[in-house]
């Protein structure tokens, strides 16, 4: 129990064999499920901008020159959020942990992912110089706070001798049971819906890479911990 936040440390202990849930990851086969969940989700996010762009395109055919330069303005704002969407997600989805980073650097992606949002990011220099595999651990961690935010706020991601630490602090800032469930990978595969893939995602990940998550809630915000378990 945490004294000062009256909130218990939901982490499943080392010594503790791992949930029924882990054999996807001993195995290195994810279960198809997870995939079509991550697959909508992505398709979710570019949706909008995609969608805006669209509009815009159409409204370049309209002879009035004031609805061609705001249909312009509408193009490269949508094209921008979707190209900066795109580019995080590949790297918090698609990055092989066995390759070089390439392109823009990961707390770049991160700033550009939220530049637009009601969430401030601050991707602190502790973790700008951890190993990308590491890195992208974190961004998924940033991706769980963003959805912790329903209603905007800040994050807060560092490194230090506890390990990875995202702060999410905002009104009604929230880790629902379900996601909860879903983060410790307490929940089977049949359970998982789109809201919860993320939570989901980022625990798999954790546990790919020998780190062990942590949660707990404070008098502002949620408290995200990934501990790694070997040196």
């Amino acid at each position: 129990m945490n004294s000062s936040t009256g909130s218990p440390t939901l982490a499943r202990s080392i010594d503790q064999p791992p949930p029924p849930f882990l054999r996807e990851i001993q195995s290195d086969v994810v279960d198809i499920r997870v995939l079509e969940l991550l697959t909508s989700r992505l398709c979710h996010e570019i949706s909008g901008p995609i969608a805006a762009i669209n509009n815009g395109v159409e409204l370049l055919a309209e002879d009035d020159l004031d609805f061609q330069q705001d249909a312009l303005a509408l193009v490269g704002d949508s094209a921008r959020r979707a190209s900066s969407r795109l580019q995080f997600y590949r790297f918090a989805y698609g990055f092989s942990c066995d390759n070089a980073m390439v392109g823009t650097a990961p707390q770049d992606l991160a700033n550009l992912f939220f530049a637009e949002t009601r969430i401030v990011c601050d991707y602190g220099d502790s973790v700008r110089g951890l190993p990308l595999a590491s890195q992208k651990l974190a961004c998924n961690l940033l991706l769980v706070g963003a959805e912790i935010l329903s209603r905007g706020g800040s994050l807060a991601l560092s490194d230090g001798p506890s390990g990875l630490d995202l702060q999410a602090i905002g009104e009604a800032a929230f880790l629902s049971p379900e996601a909860s469930a879903a983060l410790m990978l307490a929940a089977p595969v049949s359970a998982l819906t789109s809201r919860i893939i993320q939570p989901y995602f980022t625990g798999l990940l954790a546990g790919a890479l020998g780190w062990r998550l942590s949660h707990r809630a404070e008098s502002q915000g949620v408290r995200l911990t990934a501990v790694a378990l070997t040196g």
